[in-house]
């Protein structure tokens, strides 16, 4: 019989070895013997076996009194007393000594092997039967960080074993259907990284709100990386575009935002951590550049290829070595059992007021009920099912709570915190780090919760009505015209990644630029033109940039670059800025640049104004941002449209300042297509042609020059209509004027998604391809594959 092995060095561990060492540890053991090859640094350590545990559970009656106390919360005994009661007996007892001496003999070798004495350890519990596919045990047991010398070493272990009966671990096995008896604890001893003088965080290998699984999402704050795990911080998040990685000229990272990171753990006296404020000078500065983000990135790619799934990583970087490391890594649980031919949709159908809070929204759900506000957890009765539950953050203790809850809202967490994770494992929508959820609502009595409008999840007051939709994406028809998507918000781009859409064929620069650039270029340009409020302002907003137009170009790439990315390597059309006057003028310091005029609709807007002195230099940062998204970070989908171009000669004036900018039509495959929406468009469609390399018709637009009526005109509103037979007869000259030319034809707009018979005029006319709201992307599809197929019997 081959000798009992009660510890063993992750070196001589692999995945195969979960029964014996759990999730967590198997992990561990197989990237460092597996993995090192390609660069994925793992701090050494070793691993307590699950024959160890029985040991433990075999001494002092051990086993006999976890079975009684079972059998009693089977009974209808409370939770809290029957967990109290198995950690109490499981701390009074000592390790076996056996189980001890090999424990200290293992940290000794780790000493001499990284030449310290009593090296910092971190000490984890790993349950044999966690971070299945099927199952996530992250966060049920206990961990302790910063542990040093074999005293504390040992008194972590049997806390370590204890925390296997944590109430909020037997209510997770009770829930999964796990037998309490058969799941083994493991502890894992490793390294300490001194993070607390640098950052961590965690990684996922998809985007772990849609599940898009293009990219790579790194988490990170200052400090160690317990502040991000469980949602005491906003961090920063870094999204990394994986097609990009394959080329190493490419700078993948597509999307970088800055958390406000107001709090950091570090280490304190006797071996503990403390969390303190984080310096000012840290708040707003990332945590890591764009390297250490690749390196990462490049590591996680590496795990999940090895692995073959989705992967949920921990990372941290010692600030005294500047050497990064993966401390954990697991099986992502969530997106990756959701069936992805299934698009699921909520939608309010109530006009709601403003929203009483915001946050970031976790899933795409809604829910509603009751508001009750905690400070900490409550047994369950005092928690009525279908109450929203309110808090400042939660940790796993809450989870038996959270269970129960039809919404969860918290004031503070990021998009990886405990709630965020924990909410989209049980279905339940969240709004987190809303900043004063705990001070805003405990007044109201009832509240919706919606997690389907976009990034932002908002909290509204009342029981709002709202509706649920599915749509079996399998079923949908294929069609010979293109069935494209309208975006604008880069935020909600990755929600739709599952749609069979066939590219983007209209993608807004102006949302970007209001929400989230929220300056007017020009301004950021010329400053002494402001007044001292906004220049104030202006700098609060840049805080970091030395550059305020590199400010607006980060920004706008970092947008264009998630619509892209969301579509690859299907089109993704980019139009490139159409505000009128008026609206620029709202924009923060804009009120300087732009006139008053009398009908901004028809004024200085589109073509105009990208050649003119009044607004080339921020046309120019356009140009800057669009070249970066295609030249650098390696999204050549990005085709370009120009709209409201008036005449021939406007044409190659912005043609001319677009390759002096790097924008060279046909340079590196770039397309660029014109909007047509002026009649000159139509009847100039030849020489158009020669110009651009498609037209995409934008019906509002055109039926308001074509039939002279003002779009926004309420007394006209019965006049206004794209179906006249004036707009009909010139959609279809363009059509075959475009065609005779080569050149595509699309159309924009919504008329399709609420007119199959304006639908089926588009397929007659020979369109090539619609673009509709994403919401309405099924409906039409089924409306063109009905009118394609009528064209047919019919011709």
């Amino acid at each position: 019989m081959a000798p009992l092995r009660r510890v063993v060095p992750f070196t001589e561990l692999g995945r195969r070895d979960v029964g014996r060492v759990g999730g967590k540890n198997a992990s561990l053991g197989e990237m460092t013997a597996q993995l090192g090859a390609a660069g994925v640094r793992v701090p050494p350590g070793f691993a307590t076996t699950a024959d160890a545990y029985d040991e433990v559970l075999a001494g002092h009656g051990l086993r006999a009194r976890i079975e009684e106390q079972i059998g009693r919360l089977h009974d209808g005994a409370p939770l809290d007393e029957v967990g109290a009661a198995i950690r109490s007996s499981m701390l009074a007892a000592p390790l076996p000594e056996a189980l001890g001496a090999e424990i200290v003999a293992a940290y000794e070798d780790l000493a001499r092997a990284c030449g310290r004495e009593n090296p910092e350890v971190a000490v984890r519990s790993s349950a044999t039967a966690e971070d299945l596919p099927e199952a996530s045990f992250a966060g049920q047991q206990e961990s302790y960080l910063n542990v040093r010398g074999p005293g504390r070493l040992l008194d972590a272990c049997r806390r370590c074993y204890a925390s296997l009966f944590t109430d909020r671990a037997i209510d997770y096995r009770e829930r999964m259907g796990f037998d309490h008896l058969t799941v083994a604890l493991s502890v894992g001893v490793q390294l300490m990284v001194r993070a607390d003088l640098a950052g961590a965080g965690v990684i996922f290998t998809l985007d772990p709100e849609s599940g898009f699984p293009d990219v790579i999402v790194v988490s990170a704050a200052w400090g160690l990386g317990e502040t991000v795990v469980s949602g005491r911080v906003d961090p920063d998040e870094y999204t990394v575009f994986k097609p990009s990685m394959k080329d190493p000229a490419l700078n993948p990272v597509i999307d970088v935002r800055v958390g406000s990171k107001r709090l950091k753990t570090v280490y304190a006296d006797a071996g503990l951590t403390r969390t303190i404020d984080t310096p000012d000078a840290e708040r707003n500065r990332r945590v890591l550049d764009d390297t250490e983000i690749r390196t990462l990135a490049g590591w996680a790619a590496a795990v999940e290829k090895h692995y073959g799934c989705p992967m949920d990583l921990e990372w941290a970087k010692d600030g005294l070595t500047g050497e990064l490391s993966i401390v954990q890594a697991r099986p992502e649980t969530v997106q990756s059992r959701r069936r992805t031919t299934t698009l699921r949709r909520c939608r309010l159908t109530a006009v709601p007021a403003a929203p009483l809070v915001d946050g970031i929204a976790v899933g795409e759900a809604i829910g509603r009920g009751p508001v009750v506000a905690l400070d900490t957890p409550v047994d369950l009765d005092r928690f009525p099912p279908g109450g929203v539950l309110v808090t400042g953050i939660t940790d796993p203790d809450w989870e038996p709570v959270m269970k129960r809850a039809s919404a969860i809202v918290t004031d503070h967490g990021g998009r990886t915190s405990h709630a965020a994770i924990v909410s989209r494992e049980l279905g339940v929508p969240a709004v987190v780090g809303t900043g004063d959820a705990t001070r805003v609502l405990p007044g109201v009595r009832e509240v919706t919760v919606s997690c389907a409008e976009g990034e932002r999840g908002r909290v509204y007051e009342g029981l709002l009505s709202y509706e649920e939709s599915e749509t079996d994406l399998e079923t949908l028809p294929t069609t010979r015209t293109r069935v494209m998507l309208n975006l604008a918000d880069p935020s909600a781009a990755f929600r739709w990644w599952r749609l069979p859409a066939d590219g983007v064929g209209l993608a807004r620069l102006e949302f970007i630029v209001a929400h989230q650039v929220k300056v007017h270029p020009m301004a950021l340009l010329h400053p002494s033109r402001l007044d001292a409020p906004d220049r104030l302002l202006i700098e609060r907003l840049t805080e970091g940039y030395l550059d305020r137009g590199a400010y607006f170009v980060d920004r706008l790439a970092h947008g264009i670059a998630r619509l892209a990315a969301s579509r690859w390597p299907a089109p993704v059309v980019v139009r490139t800025s159409d505000f009128k006057t008026n609206e620029y003028a709202k924009l923060l310091g804009g009120r300087p640049f732009e006139p008053d005029e009398a009908n901004p609709m028809i004024g200085w807007r589109g073509a105009s104004r990208y050649y003119s002195e009044g607004y080339r230099e921020g046309f120019a940062l356009e140009c800057r941002a669009l070249r970066r998204v295609r030249d650098e970070m390696g999204l050549t989908n990005v085709v370009v449209m120009i709209p409201f171009c008036r005449t021939l000669g406007e044409a190659d004036r912005v043609l001319e300042v677009m390759a002096r900018e790097g924008l060279e039509r046909g340079r590196n495959g770039l397309r660029v297509y014109v909007m047509a929406e002026i009649p000159a468009n139509i009847i100039l469609a030849e020489e158009f042609a020669e110009r651009f390399d498609g037209f995409s018709i934008g019906s509002n637009d055109l039926t308001q020059l074509t039939l002279g009526v003002d779009r926004d005109a309420e007394a006209l509103a019965d006049i206004f209509d794209e179906a006249d037979p004036a707009v009909t007869r010139s959609i279809r000259t363009l059509v075959d004027r475009g065609h005779t030319a080569g050149r595509p034809v699309g159309l924009c707009g919504q008329r399709p998604s609420d007119d199959p018979a304006f639908t089926e005029f588009l397929v007659s006319a020979g369109v090539d391809s619609v673009s509709v709201a994403p919401d309405s992307f099924a409906t039409v599809k089924q409306h063109v594959a009905h009118a394609e197929t009528h064209l047919r019997s019919t011709s």
